[in-house]
């Protein structure tokens, strides 16, 4: 798919400066240029775009509210000067999977004051000797390289706090399938609770309580019976004897 008709799908009925979270991994951009992102997304928090087949950044629009992208797995080598134009912001940035190559690319990201976490695993850069000191010496205002900062402490674990702002399920109020979820269970028990209170015991109860329910089969009622009249039969045979 496209990414600009991608673009459009996400929007979901909203208009563009509504949104604060966009995803269009997978999709493709027909030039290796961002396509369908428009300077309308003035709102936009955390972009998405892995996997999309891009070679440059040229077209990106302004994002003065973008805090976190992923660019992971596309063909980027460079030109990343736009970033510090348009997202001026950006606290976080994947470059994972990359085209990187030379320290030299970076140093456009030295003019993205608030940049604390940046990932380039798998570019070629990373086999540079001392890769890790070098990129924090270029860029000081980098905490954690590749999920690590300059003492190997790995990055806290921020996933949550993403979903919990970010949450592909979160509906507008912030509430999540999984809330749903449990809310259905507490009054599925509320409900078994009452049951309990008016008297009523159900089979799952008495399975619970190991109480054994037993059938008696027709067949069963009827050889009983005819037991019991033969017991009486012999016992008029035995008044009849001592007479």
């Amino acid at each position: 798919m496209e990414m600009k008709k991608r673009i459009s799908l996400e929007l979901r009925n909203k208009t563009p400066a509504e949104v604060a979270e966009l995803v269009v991994d997978n999709c493709r951009s027909s030039d290796g240029e961002i396509e369908g992102l428009t300077d309308e997304f003035k709102e936009l928090e955390f972009l998405s775009m892995v996997n999309v087949g891009l070679t440059s950044l040229a077209k990106l629009p302004k994002l003065p509210k973008l805090r976190k992208l992923e660019l992971s797995d596309n063909n980027i080598s460079g030109s990343l000067e736009t970033l510090a134009e348009k997202c001026a912001n950006l606290t976080y940035l994947n470059l994972s999977g990359n085209k990187i190559k030379e320290l030299s690319s970076l140093e456009a990201l030295q003019n993205l004051k608030n940049l604390k976490s940046l990932d380039l695993f798998n570019c070629e850069i990373t086999t540079l000797e001392d890769y890790r000191e070098s990129i924090f010496e270029l860029l000081p205002q980098v905490t954690y390289l590749d999920g690590f900062d300059a003492e190997d402490n790995e990055a806290p674990d921020s996933e949550a706090d993403d979903d919990d702002n970010y949450g592909p399920y979160d509906d507008e109020d912030g509430e999540e399938g999984a809330g749903q979820l449990g809310d259905y269970e507490e009054e599925e028990e509320e409900e078994d609770e009452e049951g309990s209170e008016g008297g009523e015991v159900g089979l799952s109860y008495l399975m619970k309580e190991d109480i054994q329910v037993m059938y008696l089969s027709p067949e069963a009622d009827v050889r009983g019976e005819k037991r019991k009249r033969d017991a009486e039969d012999e016992g008029e045979d035995d008044d009849e004897d001592d007479d």
